[in-house]
């Protein structure tokens, strides 16, 4: 019982040991992940605040420090209430080992109290020889030493217990230690997170002030989208069209192949018929045997998807499979850098200001290695509005790589996910940028952010 007991007490001190570690270790684990976020954040921001011309990426990652820092604050919240639960189970764990070693003492106190009444080798003889039979006594030895051993066992039960409960007090004050650490550095926090969004306001007015000066840089960067989604449009439109070329070519080919298939099989049949006859003709050329018929050489698509010029090849329809397959886990084209323009239609707080984006603008130094996200072939390689852009097929869908400096791939050139396409440049308002976009067959640009791999 004591053995059991003692076992007992040893697997729920572990088991709240090693739930509070896992806890803890995705928590410190988020922590560092939103912290290495911040650093990037605020070293971009001080990078942007020299350029006058950037108030709106000075807005765009003031924004985004203030929810990192949100993101910070709650991630603290969990930790503190993960240290609350887990100072609550340890001091209830302290009670319930306090009251079982005392349970086990009184006990303890009372068999050792029946050993010293009973100490005598007359007494322990008399039960002996008071047996009815051999076999009684036997039982009554086996009995004696039972209960002696029984003694020893309370009393190593009660020290491992003691030593048990020395240790939860001793992570209980470190637990109530490092709850107050936590909490200090939460409420710094705090106080960082207002100074952000004083900060915030204050760039808020700066926009306001020169809010006509801006709006005329949107209204740039906007006509610079629609020349982009023009020549982006024009690339698929063009690759549709070759593929369709192709296919056309292959389905004319197969037709010639059994137009001359039927006509050889006609003059076989009529060599057979003037044999029969006894009428001589001329030798018909030989048929094809069934296995070396041409194909189409087009891919089996998979009945619940639709046809597209592009998955008409095994390889296009291999590309496009990987491409999905790989959702949510493709690498970033930039090895560090920070997201200062998201997808879609963004709008300036405190003023009327809105812009549109068809893909997403990653801050980065000028001149850092930009690499492909995905196998594929590259298609276009140009400038359009006076930015250099890259733009490669996966199958039915698209990647482009626009603000680049350099580029070292040429078109036709197959290229793997990290192949190294060219080097970052500037975006329109002079800093160090590169802009990615996702579009499929049917010209639509795709948010970015939920295909690339968490950070």
């Amino acid at each position: 019982m004591f053995k059991k007991l003692y076992l007992l007490i040893i697997l729920v001190f572990l088991s709240g040991i090693t739930l509070f570690a896992q806890t803890r270790e995705e928590l410190q684990k988020r922590k560092l992940e939103i912290e290495r976020e911040l650093e990037d954040l605020t070293r971009q921001y001080s990078e942007t605040q020299k350029n006058k011309k950037s108030s709106l990426k000075q807005l765009a990652l003031i924004k985004k420090k203030i929810n990192a820092r949100e993101n910070l604050v709650n991630n603290i919240n969990r930790e503190v209430k993960q240290m609350d639960e887990t100072i609550f189970l340890n001091e209830r764990d302290i009670y319930r080992l306090k009251k079982e070693l005392d349970t086990l003492k009184i006990k303890y106190g009372k068999s050792i109290i029946f050993a010293y009444k009973n100490r005598g080798s007359y007494e322990y003889l008399n039960f002996l020889f008071s047996a009815g039979s051999f076999n009684d006594a036997i039982k009554r030895a086996m009995y004696l030493k039972s209960y002696r051993q029984n003694r020893e066992t309370q009393a190593n039960t009660i020290v491992k217990s003691g030593v048990l409960l020395k240790e939860k007090i001793t992570t209980l004050s470190i637990n109530k230690k490092q709850r107050l650490s936590t909490l200090d550095i939460q409420n710094k926090q705090l106080k960082v997170l207002q100074d952000d969004k004083a900060e915030q306001d204050q760039v808020v007015l700066q926009i306001k002030d020169k809010e006509q000066e801006l709006n005329t840089q949107i209204k740039e960067r906007e006509k610079q989208r629609q020349k982009v989604v023009l020549a982006v449009n024009a690339v698929i439109r063009r690759e549709i069209e070759e593929a369709k070329k192709r296919d056309e070519a292959k389905r004319l080919k197969l037709l010639e192949a059994q137009r001359k298939a039927a006509a050889n099989s006609k003059a076989n049949e009529a060599a057979a018929n003037a044999k029969t006859n006894g009428t001589a003709v001329a030798k018909p050329g030989k048929k094809a045997p069934a296995d070396s018929e041409p194909t189409t050489g087009l891919s089996t698509i998979p009945r619940d998807r639709s046809y597209s010029p592009l998955e008409s090849t095994p390889e296009g329809m291999e590309m496009s499979l990987n491409f999905e397959n790989n959702k949510g886990s493709l690498p970033w084209p930039v090895s560090n850098g920070v997201v200062t323009i998201d997808f879609g239609i963004t709008k300036m707080e405190g003023t009327k200001l809105n812009q549109k984006s068809d893909g997403i603008e990653i801050a980065v130094p000028v001149g850092s290695n930009v690499r492909c996200v995905a196998d594929g072939e590259v298609v276009n390689t140009s400038e359009v509005a006076g930015e250099m852009i890259v733009i490669v097929k996966h199958g039915k869908y698209f990647t482009g790589y626009k603000n680049l400096s350099s580029i070292v791939v040429s078109r036709d050139q197959e290229v793997k996910a990290g192949s190294v396409l060219g080097k970052s440049g500037t975006s329109i308002d002079g800093e160090g940028a590169i802009l990615l976009m996702i579009m499929n067959d049917k010209g639509v640009f795709l948010n970015p952010k939920p295909w690339l791999k968490s950070r």
